[in-house]
């Protein structure tokens, strides 16, 4: 339900989350920003249309959470078997792809977990107009609201600080170039 409903939220908010896109498109411009990293920032057109098909793609998949994926038993009896169950809180980094916002909270709260997400700084206002979206539709839907974060700060400190949270991140994930995953595997605790 929840994913469902962050799909028509965010359809009923495009214009604004656009508006908040052109905006970092346009920062990301005035401070000389590789085209390239410019083109993967831009959410309309089909970009935007693939994000919300995803949604809806993901809420279609069978609900993961307690599926037996294996059972066999033991020479003594024993049964023992593989379920699929949360991880936990994941928390994910990563680079200029504001739709990623959108996939990687709909596929943890599919399976169960708690999301982070923190994308980088040249796509803020996009990553804070969908994640307000997102948490809105949990609220209308029951999950709550906190399972879905958005990290509102671009300061570099924040990705630091979260490489250290073993006690309340069970995995973090990078996801981007080759310096952004050297960080994580060098310095996560």
């Amino acid at each position: 339900r929840w994913i469902l409903r962050a799909a028509e939220r965010l359809e009923a908010a495009r214009d604004r989350i656009l508006a908040a896109n052109r905006d970092d498109q346009k920062e990301a411009e005035a401070r000389g920003v590789d085209a390239s990293l410019a083109k993967r920032l831009d959410l309309a057109g089909d970009k935007w249309a693939s994000m919300i098909a995803g949604l809806r793609d993901v809420a279609a998949l069978p609900d993961p959470v307690g599926e037996i994926t294996s059972m066999w038993v033991r020479p003594n009896g024993l049964r023992v078997g593989r379920m699929r169950i949360p991880l936990g809180v994941i928390a994910i980094v990563y680079e200029s792809r504001p739709n990623v916002t959108v996939d990687a909270a709909a596929l943890c709260v599919k399976s169960g977990n708690a999301v982070i997400l923190r994308g980088g700084s040249e796509a803020i206002r996009s990553n804070l107009a969908l994640g307000e979206e997102l948490r809105a539709a949990a609220q209308e839907t029951g999950v709550p609201a906190d399972a879905i974060a958005v990290v509102p700060t671009t300061d570099r400190a924040a990705v630091d600080h979260l490489l250290k949270q073993d006690r309340w991140i069970d995995l973090l994930s990078p996801r981007g170039g080759p310096a952004l995953i050297r960080k994580v595997v060098e310095q996560s605790t």
